[in-house]
């Protein structure tokens, strides 16, 4: 039996396919009218990244200065740029411009400092217009818009890979007390530029599905409420086409994995309150996709999306687009837990042992590292991305996962030993915060 159990475990980690009880959503009334064709195709977008893509971001947890190093060779130029500001910490924030046109276009990105996959888009958008300002597609965009683009609005949070800022202030949430410098630096560009359009570029916790679906949220999206109402005036319909845009260009490479995100009022965003000021604002949050856990496909298809959007903007072809394409959506749905540990026997030295289920959660969790035990005991009929049998196996705590009397709790670092023998002696894997390591 235990040469069965270890057979199971040579697989490590199963994917979950729990099945929803729920109902479907409900379908909607009318079907959105098709959509116009593109200027330029997601296929010529996907061919054009190949080419631009810039090297030396494949990671994402770059910090400031690599960001700045590997931009630094496509500015000038067509790509004009200034220091706009400093961090909290004394690091620069620069703002790009690129084009002449009327329509005025705000993208900032990595308001959070640990969500880069659209600053490496942006990366690759500013070497495209460097290298190519002749491309039919950049001289659209020159002639009928001007981007100003805010790359790295939190360098400081970056530089630690997290997402508030060295104040410990999630820059988001300062649009109504404006305490940040680099709130501050934001709602000031707003107010000198009165950008017409507005795109607050994000990423969201992998394990989101898609409505009440198991799919995948791969990206999420929302023309955000001005208001408690929710009204949609003439500039929140402009962003709902806007969206509509980046559904049609995004499909191609992510299918049926987007969503709609929570459009409910909050007074201190800043994606919120630039629809109060004034611009018709996008929201996009990039979620995860199987085998990417750098985010690299996801950012190509940042790429292709803003691009598409921004063709739209300067010609003013959005609005061929019907805003149903976006609204009829479904929302963002529930958040998996990342791993769920089940059949196992509890062997904490000294306390006598008992069946345990465990659920573990990644602080990184597109690596699957930096693991914590969330929850600990009966949880069965509990769900979660991956789920790991380890029955007539014991869990052995390592020293570090136990508090100070020798227990252990919800909140202990994953770290522990499952073994044939409730001391620890036989052991067949290793939980060092991450999946399971055979034992040499």
């Amino acid at each position: 039996m235990r040469a069965h159990k270890a057979s199971l475990l040579s697989a490590a980690l199963v994917l979950s396919a729990c099945a929803t009880n729920a109902p479907p959503p409900p379908a909607p009334t009318a079907a959105p009218t098709p959509p116009p064709a593109p200027l330029i195709s997601p296929a010529e977008l996907i061919s054009l990244h190949e080419a631009v893509q810039v090297p030396g971001l494949e990671r994402r947890d770059f910090d400031h200065a690599t960001l700045w190093r590997v931009l630094q060779p496509f500015l000038g130029g067509s790509v004009a740029w200034k220091v706009e500001g400093m961090s909290a910490e004394g690091r620069e924030i620069r703002h790009l411009t690129f084009g002449s046109g009327a329509t005025k276009v705000l993208l900032w990105s990595q308001m959070h400092g640990d969500e880069s996959t659209a600053t490496m888009a942006l990366v690759d958008i500013v070497r495209f217009l460097h290298e190519q300002p002749d491309h039919p597609l950049a001289r659209r965009i020159a002639s009928g818009s001007t981007l100003h683009i805010i790359p790295m609005l939190n360098p400081d949070g970056a530089e630690r890979f997290r997402r508030r800022n060295a104040q410990g202030i999630d820059v988001n949430r300062d649009a109504r007390r404006l305490q940040t410098p680099e709130g501050k630096l934001l709602k000031r560009l707003s107010d000198e530029l009165k950008p017409d359009f507005g795109f607050n570029l994000h990423d969201q916790g992998p394990g989101t599905r898609v409505g009440r679906t198991n799919r995948g949220a791969a990206i999420a999206l929302l023309a955000p409420a001005f208001n408690e109402a929710r009204d949609v005036d003439a500039k929140r319909r402009r962003a709902m086409q806007i969206a509509s845009v980046l559904v049609t260009s995004m499909h191609p490479l992510v299918t049926d994995h987007i969503t709609k995100y929570d459009d409910a009022f909050n007074p201190r965003a800043f994606g919120d309150l630039m629809g109060a000021w004034g611009a018709s604002t996008v929201l996009i949050e990039s979620g995860g996709w199987a085998d990417d856990p750098q985010k690299q496909y996801l950012r190509r298809t940042n790429f292709v999306g803003m691009l598409s959007a921004l063709d739209a903007i300067a010609t003013g072809a959005y609005e061929g687009y019907d805003p149903a394409i976006y609204d009829t959506l479904e929302p963002n749905g529930r958040r998996m837990p990342d791993l769920l540990v089940v059949g196992g026997t509890l062997a904490i030295p000294g306390i006598p042992t008992l069946k345990a289920d465990l659920l573990i959660n990644y602080g990184l969790p597109l690596e699957k590292s930096e693991g914590t035990i969330t929850d600990i005991g009966d949880l069965e009929g509990m769900e979660a991305q991956d789920t790991l049998d380890l029955s007539e196996l014991y869990i052995v705590p390592l020293p570090e996962a136990l508090d100070g009397e020798g227990g252990i709790d919800a909140g202990a670092p994953a770290r522990f030993l499952v073994a044939e023998d409730a001391e620890g002696l036989r052991v067949r894997f290793r939980f060092d915060g991450g999946p399971p390591k055979r034992e040499e």
